[in-house]
């Protein structure tokens, strides 16, 4: 995780974000720390980068890095406004001791766009990630890759509209793939959660699952309520400020996967 000392809106690289509006760095910085003790009380260890001036965005840790088996995939971000993120990143792990680390030669913005379950890789194209970074992961990570388009604008990243609730199954909002990513998602999780647009236009999708804790941003009731049907235990926190730049609780963390 990154601790959001230097939060703020100045720019527009997604649907979310209005500089005009501005973002409240103290609420930011609260918020998050809820979302770190929330992670610390439920027994998992929360490693830090230091935060960089001038990098507003690097709050967004999952951006960061796609870590598997140990291996670090590199990111390598769309907007100039982000592109210094992906170095820091990168050099973060090489010197935590993370030798099998690669600098990525396409576009991609980490975890935003690839998530992991047991035997594969999710991974979202269509507004930010390039397809070729898919099989470049696949190749790197020796882990198969399933590739998903994106189409709603407002769910940039794949972690805005999907969540893996355990090694084997998602929840996920439908609208926001395409009609064939629909029918992928269909025939590989039948038993998925599916998210109603209210859910998911609060980033509720924007989720972190340990397979039996699911922290979730709190406004998303329903999707909440479905959840605990299904035997998770749901640990609402409140990110509305980090929101304002189109980021949740799984936008802040980056899941490290030995």
């Amino acid at each position: 995780m990154c601790r959001p000392d230097h939060f703020a809106v100045e720019y527009v690289i997604n649907p979310w974000m209005d500089p005009a509006a501005g973002a409240d760095r103290g609420v930011a910085i609260r918020q998050w720390e809820g979302l770190r003790s929330a992670y610390e009380e439920l027994g998992h260890r929360v490693s830090l980068i230091d935060p960089v001036e001038g990098l507003p965005d690097m709050v967004f840790a999952a951006n960061g890095a796609l870590v598997v088996g140990g291996r670090v995939y590199g990111a390598r971000f769309t907007h100039r406004e982000r592109a210094a993120e992906g170095p820091a990143y990168l050099e973060w792990f090489t010197s935590n001791g993370y030798g099998a680390a690669r600098e990525a030669e396409f576009t991609n913005e980490g975890e935003g766009d690839f998530l992991t379950l047991d035997h594969l890789v999710l991974a979202g194209t269509g507004f930010r990630t390039d397809v070729a970074a898919h099989k470049e992961a696949q190749e790197f990570l020796g882990r198969p890759v399933v590739s998903l388009r994106l189409v709603d604008p407002r769910f940039y990243h794949l972690d805005t509209a999907l969540f893996p609730l355990n090694g084997h199954n998602v929840a996920y909002f439908p609208e926001a793939f395409s009609a064939g990513s629909q029918e992928v998602l269909r025939h590989l999780f039948p038993d998925a959660v599916i998210a109603t647009e209210d859910d998911a236009v609060v980033l509720g999708l924007n989720a972190v699952s340990d397979g039996t804790h699911v922290v979730i941003n709190s406004e998303a009731t329903g999707l909440q309520l479905e959840l605990k049907r299904r035997g998770f235990e749901v640990v609402p926190v409140e990110l509305s400020e980090l929101r304002k730049a189109g980021g949740g609780p799984k936008c802040c963390t980056l899941e490290i996967r030995g």
